[in-house]
């Protein structure tokens, strides 16, 4: 049986949401905390995270080794990467600037064994991780392992049916931060604006259309609980850095009395 690490494409084919939690502080301790506090997974940002080669793989030996799933973020156009993060235990890549069908094909290549793609073999950890032998984990990993491509450009949206239409790309990822900037030609930060949430639910739509499922970044946990209702299945809550400032200026606020 595989390890519950690997449970996230599971339970999305179910119809489910997946409640993640979004790191880009690089220590284990973090991680480990967030991890036993109940998301359906982990996302590692190795985009906008602080994280070295070395953070990157610690973190994910400490969430899957709890047995919850861990997925992780590329910085743009880094798809060797992707295949090194599935062969560390990753169940899933986000590829951040997917804005054509090209992208996302380059994406696949690397992250997908044959017929879908080019995946070089070396799943040393991820062997150990899943239980399975060699052939078994070469004829399930493009199962399992979910190649994710990111929406946040006006390029993007406008190609999005052809780029859910690339074999090998298991669903799509809403950025709504990019999206707002993009989308009002860098005069605003707005990831709450009324057309990013049009940009959300034509994208969400799409997605369905192509039985294909759609996740975003929800910016706050009441957000992540309306885009659930949505239909939205794989939703970050909220990130590491914005939870401790959070928490620590309430904290301070009540201690003050204000």
């Amino acid at each position: 049986m595989i390890s519950s690490a690997y449970h996230v494409a599971a339970k999305i084919s179910s119809g489910s949401p997946v409640h993640v939690a979004w790191l880009g502080i690089a220590e284990p301790v973090l991680a480990d905390i967030f991890a036993r506090e109940g998301y359906d997974a982990i996302v590692f940002d190795g985009q906008h995270g602080l994280f070295d080669d070395n953070a990157m793989a610690r973190g994910f030996a400490t969430v899957s080794s709890i047995g919850v799933p861990v997925i992780g973020r590329i910085p743009v156009g880094n798809f060797a990467l992707a295949a090194r993060f599935l062969d560390l235990g990753a169940t899933g890549v986000i590829a951040p600037m997917i804005n054509s069908v090209e992208d996302a094909r380059q994406f696949v290549s690397f992250t997908k064994f044959p017929p879908l793609g080019e995946r070089s073999w070396g799943p040393a950890r991820a062997l150990a991780l899943t239980g399975l032998a060699p052939q078994e984990y070469l004829k399930q990993a493009n199962d399992f392992s979910l190649a994710i491509a990111m929406i946040e450009t006006r390029e993007a949206i406008a190609a999005v049916d052809d780029i859910l239409a690339v074999p090998g790309i298991d669903g799509v990822f809403v950025g709504p931060s990019d999206l707002s900037i993009t989308l009002s030609n860098g005069a605003a930060y707005d990831p709450m604006g009324a057309e990013v949430d049009s940009a959300f639910k034509h994208v969400l739509s799409r997605a369905k259309a192509a039985g294909k499922f759609c996740g975003a970044f929800a910016v706050s946990a009441a957000r992540a609980n309306e885009l659930a209702k949505q239909g939205f299945q794989l939703i970050t809550v909220s990130s590491d850095f914005v939870i401790i400032r959070e928490a620590a200026r309430t904290a301070l606020a009540t201690a003050r009395g204000k």
